[in-house]
């Protein structure tokens, strides 16, 4: 079980799972034989005996037993070598990783067996209609679906991508081994496929030797889209599909998105220097490049399926005037199209003479689950400029018709030759479509490609459309629509080379509308003739993955501070001799801004001169004015907490899409960015309300909002700061407040709204199982729309694999649906609040007193963790700290959370709590707390997630940390947080009515004591590792050997930060 990603929770078979365990362990094991040697292996198997023969003895009671053995462990640890305790923490290390592919495979395997599935599409859509949904709300609902998932460069993401894709690789194999079909010498092959994989993981460096850039993080984000979401997100719509089939009788229209995805990767400059509009504008360009070189595939694989002669009148016309287009860029050529009543018969075609990759492997069509299907596509490679194209390569793989003397008459019609001399009025003559024009050839060469001439042998292989014999209709479109593809991406390589690129507008596909313009025809064309088993395959598969990706496969968000916005204005102001605006009151900032927002004049003076922070600000805008609402989603601003924060970004962006439409000489592309304020301290989600309303009764926002983003207004909560600000129990009392209010303005304005949440991995960030998440909003605040950020590791954990990917789409749409057609309940009386209000503000003292208010507790954070050691993981482009001093406050949140894992005490989830319900249960509420559990979905989601993250804690092992690592001046404060933890603990298991932590989950249960003997070495060596490393500081092996043990606590923990 993944355990912050188990939206699942379901049981896995421990048999399978634990002969996949022993499988990979046994490879492991020969590899480090043959490697490192029989003396190594001996020493790693005398240290796992005598970690799993403590956890054997704890888990049992025996605490006596468990403690002398934990001393035995720690002395076997302290007294180790460098030499030996580097690739033991590396052994240890890969042990874990290695048992959670086998953990994720399984996973998969339970999704496969027949049966019903709970969560899923058909699962829920039955369970609605049966509570009385009708079937046309259910069918609206799900039509009208808009789910944003967002991935994120949030460094948390602990292995590099070279040794994801090796885990990738034997999570492969050990699907394949799973297949009853595999003879004796396929075994034997597949057993050394993955001795193979082991022995390259063995030898392959585990640590980042530089930061990643944002623009590595950014291609690694969309390198998810290739290796899983492509393949996933046809299945995921036809299981959509396929249930709404079955209990609406109709069917998902073809372009319908329940889901769809952006990323900040390239976008998100909140505290990151790193990321600058050029990083923006690039990543951009790649992402479109990406898109286009996938679709191309699609295309070739479609134009090598489609060979059929029959189509409809409109497909034919469409067709004939891609082919007339040619021929003005080629000799007269007399040709026409045989026409029929009500559909054209074109005479079949040869097989092309190159076969596409992967043309012997079926069409995908939703088999997500098929793990061969997960090789299917080659690696991708990264754009290249020196590749020439040219229209004959591409339009087809043939011509259409013969020459007009040898073509028969039709039902009476003449048939007409075909030249370019042809009136435009003729009967004969269909009206050209809009995505052609008569400029002759499709692509305008450049100057670099006027010299280059196809060779004899492409001529030979690709003829062009002046010397073939015929062709089917369908690869004439197809060939059109792969060469806009192929000019599309040869003009994404010259913006990234800097260069400009003289293609006109109708030679390259810009937006997403006009590449499924012809697709579609396609689609319907096969519909009317017959063809239906095949328009719902292949090409059914490749429109509705244009219609969820677009061109840029996930269009980008924007991110950056409030502050940074006015520091620009205030450079403006002052420039303009009008004052600083950052010294303005509220409402004097809102009068000014308003004001210009209104006029229609530019601000801002071409040649003002400016410092290079508000100079990267004021170019961020430009470049957001370049690439428009067509490559980018919306516009973050952190840390909002006035309506001012918004307007003025507002204002930015209308002074730099003026300028920018003033440079083009047309309107910019698309429309102005939504912009989204983003409440993230305690104080901020208390105003929320206050400040949206604000925003609402101004006049100007409002017209805005219904001209430009059909009413509709976006907020996001941030989960993480809270937390870290005010603890986990009040910042969850807090967001959903904070929600509560914010619908109730939104409702009372008669603006939609969608919540925007900003969730980490952990459940100190706002992590944990998202249909729960979901399912525990307040009423009306999930009404058919929600975003939600992806971070991390659990991007690689959720969408790494196209199967779970599948499964967790699935779970996204089911957990939205309920949550828009049965809503949660809320509170059920006035009281409840009232006794979250004294929880929460219980909490919330007690866990600033330690935080902030204890002088002593900064330091021992130091000592007591790995802390000031985490920034060398080189996990992120984005420094830890927002600034260089300020201790917690300044420290961003997922070092903050971070630390506290390796540790094992997992504190910021569950710091206060213990002491905010101790204070109710003396009060006399203990029965209250109970109803509360038993009937209100948010608090129960609540206490149950800090129960999960309870039983993941290890009091022993943070007790070690305290008793080698801290002061013995501060050694009281470790023995004061563990006795808080005992105390939440305590108060957990009374509310849950458990014996022991996880009882409800015995899956969790089982795979936590699974991992602990690896995992509690690593503890230990890391605490040895820490003691020596700070008195040698510069010693590199011994920096080394504590990144490795990083690495390998956040791989059993499952999760970082």
């Amino acid at each position: 079980m993944t355990d912050t990603t188990d939206d699942i929770a379901e049981e896995i078979s421990f048999q399978a799972y634990d002969d996949d365990c022993h499988l990979l362990g046994n490879l492991l094991n020969d590899c480090l034989l043959r490697e490192v040697g029989p003396g190594f292996t001996e020493k790693v198997e005398r240290v796992r005996l005598l970690a799993q023969s403590e956890c054997n003895m704890r888990l049992a009671g025996v605490t006596d037993a468990a403690d002398y053995l934990s001393k035995q462990l720690e002395r076997e640890v302290s007294t180790m070598e460098l030499e030996e305790a580097v690739p033991l923490a590396r052994t240890f290390s890969h042990y874990l990783n290695l048992m959670g592919i086998a953990e994720t495979h399984h996973r998969v395997r339970r999704t496969k067996l027949p049966g019903h599935m709970s969560k899923s599409c058909d699962d829920v859509f039955g369970k609605l209609i049966a509570s009385g949904v009708t079937p046309d709300e259910l069918y609206r609902a799900v039509c009208e679906q808009e789910v944003g998932i967002v991935l994120t460069a949030h460094p948390t993401q602990i292995n590099r991508r070279t040794i994801q894709y090796k885990f990738l690789r034997i999570a492969h194999l050990l699907e394949r081994n799973d297949r009853g079909d595999l003879t004796h010498e396929d075994k034997e092959s597949l057993i050394e496929d993955l001795i193979r994989e082991i022995t390259s993981l063995w030898q392959t460096d585990e640590l980042r030797r530089r930061k990643p850039t944002p623009v590595d993080e950014a291609r690694g984000g969309l390198h998810i889209v290739e290796q899983a979401l492509w393949k996933a997100v046809p299945h995921y719509l036809r299981r959509v599909n396929n249930a709404l089939k079955k209990h609406t009788g109709r069917s998902l229209p073809l372009t319908s998105t329940p889901i769809k995805f952006g990323t900040w990767m390239g976008g998100d400059r909140d505290g990151n220097p790193n990321v600058t509009a050029k990083v923006t504008r690039d990543v951009s360009y790649l992402a479109r490049w990406i898109a286009a070189d996938l679709y191309l595939r699609e295309v070739d694989g479609l134009r090598f399926e489609l060979s059929m002669g029959t189509c409809s009148d409109k497909l034919a016309r469409y067709a004939y005037d891609i082919i007339e287009h040619e021929q003005q860029s080629h000799e007269d050529h007399d040709i026409s199209f045989l026409q029929k009543k009500k559909h054209v018969e074109i005479p079949g075609h040869p097989l092309p003479y190159h076969i596409p990759v992967g043309a012997e492997i079926p069409g995908f069509t939703g088999n997500a689950n098929d793990g061969e299907a997960d090789l299917e596509m080659p690696p991708l490679e990264l754009p290249e400029t020196d590749v020439e194209y040219k229209t004959e390569d591409f339009l087809g793989y043939g011509v259409i018709g013969k020459a007009a003397s040898t073509l028969p008459k039709a039902d009476g019609v003449g048939l007409q030759p075909l030249n370019t001399a042809s009136p435009r009025n003729s009967p004969m003559m269909p009206s050209t479509p809009k995505t052609l024009t008569n400029s002759g050839s499709f692509k305008k060469k450049t100057s670099s490609e006027s010299n280059l001439n196809q060779s004899s042998v492409d001529r030979l292989l690709h003829p062009s459309l002046r010397g073939r014999p015929d062709v089917a209709p369908y690869r004439i479109v197809l060939g059109h629509v792969r060469e806009k593809l192929v000019n599309t991406r040869r003009r994404m390589e010259f913006l990234l080379e800097g260069l400009t690129c003289d293609y006109e507008e109708h030679e390259y596909y810009e937006n997403t509308e006009d590449l499924l313009e012809p697709l579609l025809l396609c689609h319907q064309s096969m519909e009317t003739t017959g063809s239906e088993v095949l328009a719902d395959g292949r090409l059914a598969d490749l429109i509705r993955r244009i219609a969820t990706f677009g061109m840029t496969l996930m269009k980008l968000d924007l991110r950056q501070e409030s502050d940074k916005h006015a520091e620009a204005l205030t450079a403006i102001t002052e420039y303009l001799g009008m004052g600083s605006y950052s010294e303005w009151d509220e409402e004097r900032k809102l009068k000014f801004l308003t004001a210009e927002l209104r006029g229609k004049r530019p601000l801002v003076p071409p040649a003002i001169e400016v410092t290079p922070e508000v100079r990267e600000v004021l170019n961020t805008f430009r470049v957001a004015a370049e690439l428009g609402s067509q490559s980018l989603e919306a516009y973050i601003i952190s840390m909002a907490s006035e309506a001012s924060d918004v307007l003025a970004v507002e204002l930015l962006q209308k002074e730099a899409r003026l300028v920018v439409a003033g440079e083009l000489g047309r309107p910019c592309p698309g429309t102005t960015l939504r912009v989204v304020p983003l409440f993230e301290t305690v104080k901020d989600l208390r105003d929320a309300g206050s400040v949206i309303r604000k925003l609402l009764s101004i006049d100007w926002y409002r017209e805005h909002l219904i001209a430009n983003h059909n009413g509709h207004q976006e907020v996001m909560l941030g989960y993480s700061d809270s937390g870290k600000d005010a603890g986990r129990f009040t910042a969850a009392w807090e967001l959903y407040k904070a929600q509560e209010e914010i619908v109730q303005v939104c409702q009372e304005s008669n603006i939609k709204v969608t919540l925007f949440h900003g969730r980490g991995g952990s459940v100190g960030r706002g992590g944990g199982p998202m249909y729960l998440a979901i399912q525990s909003q307040p009423p009306g605040s999930v009404m058919g729309s929600l975003r939600v950020t992806e971070q991390g590791e659990m991007v690689q954990a959720k969408f790494g694999l196209a199967q779970t990917s599948v499964r967790q789409l699935e779970i996204y749409t089911t957990a939205v649906l309920l949550a828009t057609l049965h809503p949660p309940d809320p509170p059920r009386s006035p009281n409840w609040r009232n006794v979250m209000e004294h929880i929460s503000e219980v909490s919330r003292r007690f866990y600033r007193n330690v935080v902030y208010e204890n002088e002593q507790f900064l330091q021992y954070f130091h000592e007591a963790t790995p802390e000031a050691e985490l920034g060398n993981l080189n996990i992120g482009s984005r420094p830890t700290r927002r600034k260089k001093s300020g201790g917690v406050t300044q420290l961003r949140a997922i070092p903050w959370i971070f630390a506290w894992t390796q540790t094992r005490l997992t504190l910021p989830a569950w710091l206060g709590v213990g002491a905010g319900l101790e204070a109710v249960i003396a009060k006399g509420d203990r029965e209250e707390l109970k109803a509360m559990y038993r009937e209100w979905p948010f608090f129960q989601s609540t206490i149950d997630l800090i129960e999960m993250v309870l039983a993941k804690a290890d009091i022993p092992i943070a007790k070690h940390y305290d008793e080698v690592l801290v002061s013995a001046e501060r050694k009281q404060l470790g023995t004061e947080l563990r006795e808080a933890y005992f105390t939440t603990e305590k108060c957990v298991l009374e509310l849950s009515g458990h014996h022991r932590l996880s009882e409800n989950n015995k899956t969790l249960r089982r795979l936590i004591e699974s991992r602990l003997a690896y995992l509690n070495p690593l503890n230990m060596l890391q605490v040895e590792v820490l003691r020596r490393l700070r008195q040698d500081e510069n010693n590199p092996k011994l920096r080394d050997a504590l990144l490795i043990t990083i690495n390998g606590i956040a791989a059993g923990m499952r999760n970082t930060g």
